[in-house]
C-alpha cells in the first residue's frame, strides 16, 4: 500500500513525452532516494516513506529496462534484491553509479561493476576527465537487439557464445539485449537508440506481455498501417525484418531461419543484411554485425583527407596557408595558427591527387562519400555543395527549367528561388500561402490552390508548359507539407511534373520515422513502388472514368489518384549545416528522378559546374561526410532528444503560472486553419489531456507543425519581436535565435541542444517575466497606460499581409493565367533610365487608390519576415504599399528610404510591351 501511494505521487507517466525522458529521471530519482535512505535510515516514518518511494521507482523501471544492455537485467534484478535485503548502501553505492554511468555515457567504454564491495572510486564516474583524444581512440559501443523467446538457460547460452566469440582487433564492441517478441523488437528499435543491429531467430511470438502505456505509444506508429495480428508463425521473421526497414531503415537486420532457401527468396525480408539457415555460427554472425555497423562508420573522404595531412608535402601550386607555412613564419598571426591548431592547415590544399578527390568530376573519396550519403538520405543520388542551399536551389532550377517553361511557386519561399527563376528564364506563377496575420507570417500553400492552378493553366492550354512545383518543407516556421498528397494529387493533373522541395530546415526529418513520411526522398521511394501495383493502376482506372467529364469544381473536391504511369521526378536541397553536423555552408542536393538518367544528367552536371566554385572547400566536404556517419548511427538518438527538449519548453511555458502571463506558444491549433487539421488537434501539450498523439497527426493532417519550432509570442512584453531578440535575449542573456516577425521569436532545437540549455532558456523567460511583474508594480498609471499601448499595438493592431497583387501585362504572355517573366522586368532594371524612384507617402496611396498602375523594379524583401513582398516586374497594390509604410523593421532588401521605392517608367513598360 505504501508502495502504490509512493508512487502516485511521483509525476505521472503522462507528464512525459517520451520514455527516454521517463528512464532518465527515475533514474536521477532513484539515486537521490537511495542516498537519501543511506542518509537517514529505514526506520522511522520518512525511512518507511523512501522504501516505499524506491519500491515504485523500481516497479516503474522494471518494464523499461529490459531493452537495454545496460545495467541489464540481471544487474538490475541485483539491485531490486539488495533493496529487498535491505543492503541500502551497497545499493546507494551501485544505484549512484548506475545513474553516473548513464547520464555521461560511461557504461560505452568500460564496465561498470555493480556492488558495494568494489569500493567507491569516482574514477567509475568521471568521465569527463577523458579527453576528446582519449574518448575518439576507444573503441565504439553499440547493442544488438535479439529477438527470440528464451528461457534463462537458453538466454544465457546467447550471451556467453556471443562473448566468447569476442576478438582484440574487433573494431567495435556490443552487447546483446534479448526481448521475446515482435512488438518488443518494434519498441526496442523505437526506444534504445544504442541498437545497431537486430537479428531475428525463429523462436519469436507475435505480442508483447510489456503493459507500461508510455511504451505501448511506440506501437502506435505501426500498428495503423500493418495488419500484424493476421500473420502466421512462420512469416513473423520476414515481417519483423520488413517493418524494421520501414521503421528504422539504417538499422542492420539478421534473420535466423530454418524455412527452405526458396521459400525464404521470394518473400520481402526488407534490408535484412544475410540469412542463416537454422544454424548456430556466432562467429559468422559476430563478423557480420561488425561489418554491417563499420560499412555505415566509414568516412570515406573524411579519412582520406586525415591520411594526407600526415604525408610530408611540398607545396608548389596555391594556397600559401596550406600545410600552414604561411602563419608558422609569420611575425604578425601566429595567434590564428594558435586559435585553430596545426590539423586544419594540415589538411588545406587545392590537390585532387594524393588520395584525394575533384568535387567537380568526383570519382575517389568523395563519390563514394556522396554514393553513402545518398543512402542514408534514400536518394538515388546525392551532390555536395560547400557554398550553401541556396547554391543547390539555382543549380536544380538551372538544370531543369528552361526559358519559357512555367514553374509554380510559394511566393514566401526563399529568395535563391526568386533569383533562380530570374537566371533561368521562367514564367512564374507565384502561389499565395494562408496568411497568419496576427503574428506577421505566413503559412503554407492549401493543396486547393494548387490544383486550382494547374487545372488554371490546363484550361488555357499551357499544361505542357507546367514544368515544376517547387515548396518549401518545412517552413521556416515549421509548417510541413503533406508531401505525398501533394505530389500524388499534382501528378493526377500532370503526370510528368517535376517537384523541388525545398528541405533547407529539414535535413534531420530523416531520421524518425514520424518526420520520414513527409519528406521528399521517402515519399519519392513510396511512389515508385506504390505506382507500380495493380491496386495502383485499377483506383486510377476507376476515378479517370468518374472525372473525365467532371468540372473543375470536381476535381477539386476530390482526392485525386495519380496514374501508373506517371513519372517520379523529385529533388530535395537540404542545408546540413543548419540541423545537423556539417561546417557552415554545408550543403546536400538529393535526387530521386526517374528520368535523371536519360533527360537531366548533363544539364545538371552544367548548372553544377556552374555554380560550383573550383576551389571548395575541402573541411567543409568532410564534414558532410562525418555529419552523413553520425546520423546513420545516432541521428535517430539526437532528433529524439532534439524533440524532446522542444516539448519540454511547451510544456513549461504552456503550464507556468508566472510565463502565462506574457507569453504563450504558437500551437499546431493558432498556426493551422481547422480546415487543414483533420485530426482536430489543437496542441501537442495539454495541460489537462497531457500529449497528443503525434503519428496521428502527422500521418493524416494537410500540415502539421514540426514541434521542433517554438515560436513564442512576445507582445504581451511590451517589445517587438526584434528587439526582444536583440536587446533582451542576446544582448542581456546571451541567447541566441535567428527568425523574429513583428511580435513573435521564434526558438529552434537542434541536436545539439541540451537539456541544461532548456532548463536555461525557461529560466531567463521567467526571470524576464518577474521582471515585467516589478516595473508594472511600480509603474504610475500614465507608465501603465504607455505599457498597454505597446502591447496593444503589437497584439491587436497588426499590419494585415498582402498577397501575391500580379504581373504587369507587360511581362504577361496572356490575361487568362498569372504566369510572369521575371527575366525580363530584373534584366530591364539594370539601365537606370528605365526607372524612377517615388516616396512612400500619402501622395503615392493616392496615386494606387485612383487605379495607376505602378510596377516594381526590384526585389523588396522586408526582414523580418524575410520573404519578397515585391518582385521585378508586380504590380505595386495599395494593400502592399499600406504593408510597407506599417513595418518597423531595421532592414528592408531592395529599398532605399533615401530615395524612395524603385518602380519601372511608363517608357520602360511601353517599350517591352511593344
Amino acid at each position: 500500500m505504501e508502495a502504490q501511494s509512493a508512487k502516485s505521487k511521483l509525476p505521472t507517466i503522462g507528464d512525459y513525452y517520451s520514455a527516454t525522458q521517463l528512464r532518465a529521471d527515475r533514474w536521477s530519482a532513484l539515486r537521490e532516494t537511495a542516498e537519501s535512505l543511506s542518509v537517514h535510515g529505514i526506520e522511522g516514518r520518512q525511512g518507511k516513506k523512501l522504501l516505499a518511494t524506491a519500491e515504485a521507482l523500481f516497479d516503474v523501471l522494471a518494464p523499461i529496462e529490459v531493452y537495454w544492455a545496460f545495467p541489464g537485467g540481471q544487474s538490475f534484478e541485483h539491485l531490486r534484491r539488495m533493496l529487498d535485503q535491505r543492503n541500502i548502501e551497497d545499493l546507494s553505492i551501485s544505484v549512484r553509479r548506475v545513474a553516473r554511468a548513464l547520464t555521461s555515457g560511461a557504461y560505452r567504454r568500460r564496465t561498470i561493476p555493480i556492488g558495494g564491495d568494489d569500493g567507491d572510486s569516482e574514477d567509475y564516474e568521471d568521465e569527463t576527465a577523458l579527453a576528446p583524444e582519449d574518448r575518439a581512440l576507444g573503441r565504439h559501443y553499440f547493442e544488438v537487439l535479439i529477438v527470440d523467446k528464451v528461457n534463462e538457460h537458453q538466454e544465457r547460452f546467447l550471451r556467453n557464445n556471443l562473448h566468447r566469440v569476442r576478438r582484440s582487433e574487433d573494431p567495435f564492441i556490443y552487447e546483446p539485449v534479448i526481448v521475446p517478441s515482435l512488438e518488443d523488437a518494434l519498441m526496442g528499435i523505437l526506444f534504445n537508440h544504442n541498437v545497431q543491429a537486430v537479428v531475428i531467430r525463429p523462436g519469436l511470438t507475435l505480442k508483447s506481455r510489456n503493459a507500461l502505456p508510455l511504451l505501448k505509444q511506440y506501437l502506435s506508429q505501426v500498428s495503423d498501417q500493418e495488419d500484424v495480428d493476421a500473420l502466421e508463425p512462420s512469416h513473423y521473421g520476414p515481417e519483423a525484418c520488413r517493418l524494421i526497414e520501414r521503421i528504422r531503415p539504417e538499422l542492420d537486420a539478421y534473420l535466423i531461419t530454418d524455412r527452405s532457401a526458396e521459400d525464404i527468396a521470394g518473400l520481402d525480408l526488407g534490408r535484412c543484411r544475410r540469412v542463416f539457415y537454422n544454424q548456430e555460427d556466432f562467429l559468422e554472425l559476430h563478423l557480420n554485425i561488425l561489418r554491417g555497423v563499420g560499412r555505415r562508420y566509414k568516412t570515406p573522404f573524411f579519412t582520406a583527407l586525415k591520411e594526407y595531412s600526415k604525408q610530408p608535402t611540398g607545396v608548389f601550386h596555391a594556397m600559401p596557408i596550406s600545410r600552414g607555412k604561411s602563419i608558422s613564419r609569420s611575425h604578425w598571426i601566429q595567434d590564428m595558427g594558435a586559435f585553430y591548431g596545426p590539423n586544419i592547415f594540415l589538411a588545406e590544399t587545392s590537390a585532387t591527387s594524393g588520395g584525394l578527390d575533384s568535387l567537380l568530376e568526383p570519382r575517389g573519396p568523395i563519390k563514394e562519400a556522396q554514393d553513402m550519403a545518398a543512402r542514408a538520405f534514400g536518394s538515388k543520388q546525392t551532390f555536395f555543395a560547400t557554398n550553401g542551399t541556396s547554391t543547390c536551389n539555382k543549380i536544380v532550377v538551372q538544370a531543369l527549367i528552361r526559358p519559357g517553361d512555367i514553374v509554380l511557386v510559394d511566393r514566401d519561399c526563399h529568395k535563391s528561388h526568386h533569383y533562380g527563376m530570374v537566371l533561368a528564364g521562367a514564367n512564374v506563377v507565384y502561389m499565395d500561402s494562408y496568411p497568419l496575420h496576427e503574428y506577421s507570417m505566413y503559412g503554407a500553400v492549401p493543396l486547393r490552390e494548387i490544383k486550382h492552378t494547374l487545372l488554371k493553366l490546363k484550361a488555357a492550354g499551357k499544361l505542357d508548359r507546367v514544368r515544376m512545383v517547387l515548396l518549401t518543407n518545412c517552413t521556416f516556421d515549421g509548417l510541413i507539407y503533406n508531401v505525398q498528397r501533394v505530389m500524388e494529387e499534382c501528378l493526377a493533373i500532370k503526370r510528368d511534373l517535376v517537384f523541388l522541395w525545398d528541405e533547407a530546415w529539414f535535413a534531420f526529418a530523416r531520421f524518425v520515422p514520424t518526420y520520414r513520411q513527409r519528406t521528399a526522398m521517402s515519399v519519392a521511394n513510396t511512389l515508385r513502388e506504390s505506382l507500380r501495383t495493380p491496386e495502383a493502376a485499377a483506383a486510377w482506372e476507376a476515378q479517370h472514368k468518374e472525372l473525365e467529364k467532371a468540372d473543375d469544381e470536381t476535381w477539386l473536391n476530390t482526392r485525386l489518384v495519380p496514374p501508373p504511369d506517371a513519372r517520379v521526378r523529385v529533388y530535395a536541397t537540404q542545408s546540413t549545416h543548419k540541423t545537423l553536423t556539417s561546417l557552415r555552408q554545408g550543403s546536400m542536393i538529393h535526387v530521386n528522378d526517374q528520368d535523371f538518367k536519360g533527360e537531366v544528367e548533363q544539364v545538371f552536371h552544367e548548372a553544377y559546374m556552374t555554380h560550383t566554385s573550383t576551389s571548395p572547400n575541402y573541411q567543409i566536404i568532410a564534414s558532410l561526410d562525418v555529419g552523413r556517419r553520425q546520423v546513420e548511427l545516432e541521428g535517430f538518438e539526437f532528433v529524439q532528444r532534439q524533440v524532446e527538449s522542444a516539448m519540454a519548453i511547451r510544456r513549461a511555458v504552456a503550464t507556468h503560472p508566472v510565463l502565462n502571463r506574457y507569453f504563450k506558444v504558437l500551437t499546431p491549433g493558432m498556426m493551422i486553419p481547422e480546415e487543414y487539421r483533420e485530426s482536430g488537434i489543437e496542441a501537442y501539450y495539454d495541460a489537462e489531456q497531457g500529449w497528443s498523439d503525434k503519428w496521428d497527426i502527422w500521418s493524416r493532417d494537410e500540415f502539421v507543425l514540426d514541434p521542433t519550432r517554438v515560436t513564442l509570442t512576445v507582445g504581451g512584453t511590451g517589445w517587438d519581436g526584434d528587439t526582444f531578440k536583440t536587446q533582451i535575449l542576446m544582448d542581456k542573456y546571451g541567447i541566441q535565435i535567428n527568425k523574429t516577425s513583428r511580435n513573435t521569436v521564434l526558438f529552434m532545437t537542434n541536436i545539439g541542444t541540451t537539456r541544461s540549455s532548456v532548463a536555461y532558456l525557461i529560466e531567463v523567460l521567467v526571470e524576464i517575466a518577474n521582471g515585467l511583474d516589478d516595473l508594472l508594480d511600480d509603474a504610475s498609471k500614465m507608465e501603465r497606460r504607455s505599457f498597454e499601448n505597446r502591447v496593444s499595438a503589437l497584439i491587436e493592431h497588426v499590419p494585415p499581409l498582402p498577397d501575391f497583387s500580379r504581373f504587369h501585362d507587360a511581362f504577361r504572355g496572356g490575361q487568362d493565367t498569372p504566369e510572369g517573366d521575371i527575366r525580363t522586368a530584373f534584366f530591364l532594371s539594370y539601365d537606370e533610365e528605365n526607372c524612377d524612384y517615388l516616396p512612400l507617402d500619402d501622395g503615392l496611396m493616392k496615386r494606387l487608390e485612383d487605379g495607376e498602375e505602378l510596377v516594381s523594379a526590384s526585389f523588396i524583401i522586408p526582414y523580418p519576415p524575410g520573404f519578397p513582398i515585391l518582385v521585378p516586374g508586380q504590380v505595386v497594390s495599395p494593400e502592399i504599399l499600406a504593408f510597407m509604410r506599417a513595418l518597423d523593421v531595421s532592414e528592408i532588401h531592395g529599398f532605399r528610404p533615401d530615395l524612395g521605392l524603385r518602380v519601372f517608367t511608363k517608357d520602360a513598360l511601353k517599350s517591352v510591351a511593344a
